[in-house]
């Protein structure tokens, strides 16, 4: 019989809803029958596409001497950390405070039931002994022992906890702001920098978008900046984060060369890294990122996009209970699919003439040779194996489509469709490509219908509705996106939204007494603590994204309220960019902005003459510059450049709040853009 898990709009949860364990999801009910009880709380965090937390539900919450376990002892819950980020982040901190290490998923904490703090916590646990982890049932029956003999103890080690949860200290606040932490955290890249492979020297292997954008950003250091992105790019691109039959990257690599991925696919790696191939093609077009950003916007429509014009959330690691089962190969199959022709330039492309790399018995497929050398090889024109090589990939795909798939989590979260609008706009302006801002707009239409609600967003629209009150990553990332939509194509509705966006960070989130956003909004459901996150995980830091959003809005609109809550959130912020800079690069480039503004321009013209003006633009010069196309026919707000009749052109550039003499042809605004950058490089 299923539990209550089984109404849930969450993928993760229905999971689990046939499970024997008598699951809960976190509600009120649940806390409160853990109070009536007495009874300690078994929290379990996870996602839909996180392979140990299959393991660990196939090992533990599907064998019934388990299950009865946990039911005897334990009030259990079950968390989507993608609907509920905020629990996530609290239980992660809490984990690594216990621990003394870094958490994960699946995430087990054990929580008292009256202040919900947790007295022990682990990620996954096998049901034998195994990893030189205990047996789960050793845990739980251990766990409970201490709740029922030593709640004296207990207590006072919550006590504590809740004291470094609560981060009472106020952080210490620079007198002036500098440059220094972004050093550091460049000199810091460079030091763990891997030469040959890119990324970081070992395993595992992840994509730090973060990272390569503050590179670009930070200027060029005598080629060395440029030299670690493109290495590092090309070596994601070719290797095995890349899926070479159907686009879109894994999520890392197990391995220290970017050979052997963990196999799921998250919507906020594709969004992070698709712009920054879309800059690299347009500053190496003799690279091949362009075809990493086509094959990438391809496989989101094919695999990812939602009817109502948003994209969903994962691809699962595992199919038919295998991880990787539905991308991996066997030679004589590929051998069996293609034509002799077509499978001389597919093996020496594709890698299948060597030995395989998957555990010593199949193929992951890589980009090993270009045509050019495969031609060569074998005699013949490199148009040709272009063409041989295209239709092996078409063939590829057909074939693995007749394959039981991985599982689809479908739920549509608003920060990481946010992340994604905003960067299919930078590949749009990048590489001056309308279809890409085109998709755009469909995301940001699905949010600004479904998750905006009179006035509110909503973190996560599932089974048909809008649900979860937004987080800071939500409106921050929210916030970001609508301002690049505003410079790809101008409108007040747009406008207003962000605005309403950025007063909701200061009334809602800003720590007014200590600066910088809480990751829930002041009228959250209580929890034992609030975060201000700062660190880069797998997404960016809100608070980062948010001061550099509001910065740019601020020197927009000329609104201080916005300037001042930014930088704000560095000095309070200092500390931890002190420490841990090169884990901030979403704040560094606040901080960059802040020490260096972004020159911001306002075109207003006849609607027929913004596309001259537009195309005085370079996207690979201007990296840094926001731009804006109003016509005149459209409304602006009274900060902004009003025009004097319908057939008035002019430009008006400023850099923070200097703002230079307007000047009226697309010519005249080339060389002011040129000598600002002269003076920025000098």
């Amino acid at each position: 019989m299923p539990n209550r898990l089984a109404a849930s709009t969450s993928p993760y949860l229905r999971q689990h809803a046939d499970n024997p364990v008598d699951w809960h999801p976190w509600d009120a009910d649940a806390l409160a029958l853990a109070r009536r009880e007495g009874k300690p709380i078994l929290l379990s965090i996870g996602y839909s596409a996180c392979h140990w937390c299959h393991v660990m539900a196939h090992e533990c919450f599907e064998h019934a001497g388990t299950a009865a376990l946990m039911n005897a002892l334990f009030v259990n819950i079950k968390v989507d950390r993608e609907e509920r980020p905020d629990l996530d982040k609290l239980y992660q901190r809490a984990h690594q405070a216990l621990t003394g290490r870094g958490g994960g998923w699946p995430l087990t904490v054990f929580l008292a039931c009256d202040d919900l703090l947790p007295f022990y916590a682990g990620t996954y646990f096998p049901r034998e002994a195994r990893h030189g982890l205990p047996p789960f049932a050793y845990v739980l029956e251990q766990v409970r022992g201490f709740w029922d003999t030593r709640r004296d103890d207990l207590r006072q080690q919550n006590a504590a906890l809740a004291d470094f949860l609560r981060e009472a200290a106020p952080p210490s606040r620079p007198d002036a702001l500098d440059g220094a932490p972004i050093q550091r955290a460049l000199a810091l890249y460079a030091q763990h920098f891997d030469a040959a492979n890119g990324g970081h020297r070992g395993a595992p292997k992840f994509p730090h978008a973060g990272e390569l954008v503050l590179l670009r950003a930070a200027g060029d250091a005598g080629n060395r900046h440029d030299a670690m992105r493109h290495t590092t790019l090309d070596a994601m691109a070719r290797r095995g984060l890349f899926d070479h039959v159907g686009g879109g990257f894994f999520r890392y690599c197990v391995d220290a060369r970017w050979d052997i991925p963990h196999f799921e696919k998250m919507l906020y790696d594709n969004a992070q890294l698709l712009p920054l191939y879309a800059e690299a093609a347009a500053q190496w077009p003799e690279a091949d990122f362009a075809a990493v950003v086509d094959a990438t916007v391809t496989w989101l429509r094919r695999e990812m996009q939602a009817p109502g014009g948003a994209f969903y959330s994962a691809l699962d690691a595992d199919s038919e209970g295998e991880e990787g089962r539905y991308y991996l190969w066997q030679r004589e199959a590929v051998q069996a699919l293609l034509g002799a022709d077509d499978y001389a330039a597919a093996a020496h492309h594709f890698g299948l003439e060597r030995a395989a790399n998957f555990e010593g018995e199949a193929w992951h497929l890589h980009a090993l040779e270009a045509p050019g050398a495969i031609a060569r090889a074998l005699g013949r024109e490199p148009t040709e194996v272009t063409a041989a090589i295209a239709r092996s990939r078409a063939a590829l795909l057909a074939a693995r489509e007749r394959r039981v798939p991985p599982g689809r989590d479908d739920k549509i979260l608003t920060a990481w469709n946010a992340l994604l609008a905003a960067g299919l706009l930078r590949a749009a302006r990048a590489l001056r490509r309308d279809d890409l801002a085109e998709l755009a707009d469909t995301v940001l239409d699905f949010l600004r219908r479904e998750a905006w609600r009179d006035g509110c967003l909503y973190a996560c629209h599932a089974g048909g509705r809008a649900q979860f009150p937004a987080y800071l990553d939500d409106h921050a990332f929210l916030l970001d996106a609508l301002l690049e939509r505003l410079q790809q194509r101008w409108d007040t509705a747009t406008l207003d939204i962000a605005r309403a966006l950025a007063e909701a960070l200061l009334q809602r989130f800003e720590d007014k007494a200590q600066g910088g956003f809480w990751f829930t909004a002041h009228d959250h459901e209580p929890l034992p603590a609030r975060s201000k996150p700062w660190l880069d995980e797998s997404l960016p830091s809100g608070n980062g994204v948010a001061a550099r959003a509001l910065l740019r809005l601020g020197h927009l609109l000329g609104e201080p309220r916005y300037l001042d809550a930014a930088e704000g959130t560095l000095r309070a912020a200092w500390p931890t960019l002190q420490d841990a800079p090169h884990a901030c690069a979403a704040l560094l480039l606040a901080l960059q902005d802040v020490l260096q503004p972004r020159p911001h321009l306002v075109v207003r013209a006849p609607q027929a003459a913004l596309a001259a003006w537009r195309e005085r633009l370079d996207p690979t010069r201007d990296a840094r510059l926001d731009a804006y196309f109003i016509a005149n026919t459209e409304a602006a707000p009274a900060a902004l450049p009003q025009v004097p009749d319908a057939a008035a052109q002019a430009a008006w550039l400023c850099v923070g709040t200097r703002c230079l003499a307007p000047v009226h042809t697309p010519l005249a605004l080339r060389a002011a853009l040129d000598a600002i950058s002269a003076t920025a490089s000098g």
